[in-house]
This record gives structure tokens, C-alpha cells and sequence, in this order.
């Protein structure tokens, strides 16, 4: 196998497992906003809109930025 061929192989490999990474933790956010959307709903009932306050809005915000910092340090 020549140098070229060994290169091109690590940068396939290479963006390969990135666009996997990608793929996969734009599903699972999917998933868990589809999943928070829903048991917002159900805890809202079927008479009125969801309300979410500012406050919880933040809480919600703050706890989200925690979580995302957490896993990137893994």
C-alpha cells in the first residue's frame, strides 16, 4: 500500500467515526425532546396549553447546560 493510499484511509476513517457521532446524538436529542415534549403535555392535561414560567425556563436551561458539560468531559 503506497503513503497516499495509508492517508486517504486514515481521513475516511477518521470523519467516519464523526459523522457516526453526529448522527447518533442528533437521534438521541431527538428523542429526548420528543419524550420531554410529550410528558409536558401530559402534564399539562387537554384543556389548556402547557405553561412553562421564566423561572422554569431557566432552571430548565441551566440544568441542560450542566448535563451537556458533563458529557463532554467524559
Amino acid at each position: 500500500m503506497s503513503v497516499e493510499s495509508k492517508e486517504s484511509m486514515e481521513i475516511t476513517t477518521t470523519g467516519n467515526w464523526k459523522t457516526k457521532a453526529l448522527i447518533i446524538g442528533g437521534v438521541a436529542g431527538a428523542l429526548v425532546g420528543v419524550t420531554a415534549a410529550y410528558l409536558l403535555i401530559q402534564r399539562s392535561g387537554d384543556e389548556k396549553p402547557p405553561e412553562v414560567s421564566l423561572g422554569e425556563g431557566v432552571k430548565i436551561g441551566v440544568w441542560v447546560m450542566g448535563l451537556m458539560r458533563n458529557i463532554a468531559n467524559l
